[in-house]
């Protein structure tokens, strides 16, 4: 089998990357009270030989309101979540949940199958599943003898 290897990280790679280390640095240098995470909503990737599947946690979203697409090589999941109606006789003490609109990219591995590029949304995780490109794929070289 042959595997391609990437050498140099995209700029969406290196933006990631940058987001990354300013959360880190936020996260060190901020009161422990009051504190939100920026990255909203958390992602999971990972690749196999066939397909790059990405998990994204959106728990309190509602499906009709997610937005994914893929321009070359880069998923965007973006969407809202909608505030909770608070009812009239309540005060929050505590509210962490952030609300409203998001938006997050990723660079994916490798060049995938737009058209078969599948999503499904349970218990507040959505899952998608992006079929590697036919041209991609490892191939087995057959070696030949003289």
């Amino acid at each position: 089998m042959i595997y391609r290897r990437y050498t140099m990280p995209s700029i969406w790679e290196e933006m990631n990357r940058m987001q990354r280390e300013m959360e880190r640095l936020m996260q060190a240098f901020l009161p422990e009270t009051g504190r939100v995470s920026t990255v909203f909503p958390a992602i999971n990737a990972w690749t196999n030989d066939e397909a790059e599947i990405v998990t994204v946690e959106v728990p309190g979203v509602d499906p009709k309101d997610l937005d994914i697409s893929v321009v070359n090589d880069v998923l965007t999941i973006s969407g809202e979540r909608k505030p909770e109606d608070p009812k009239d006789d309540i005060r929050y003490h505590r509210r962490e949940r952030v609300c409203g609109k998001f938006s997050r990219s990723i660079q994916l591995a490798f060049p995938v199958n737009t058209d078969k590029v599948t999503a499904s949304y349970e218990n507040g995780i959505l899952k998608i599943v992006l079929p590697r490109a036919e041209a991609d794929k490892p191939r087995k070289i057959t070696v030949k003898s003289a």
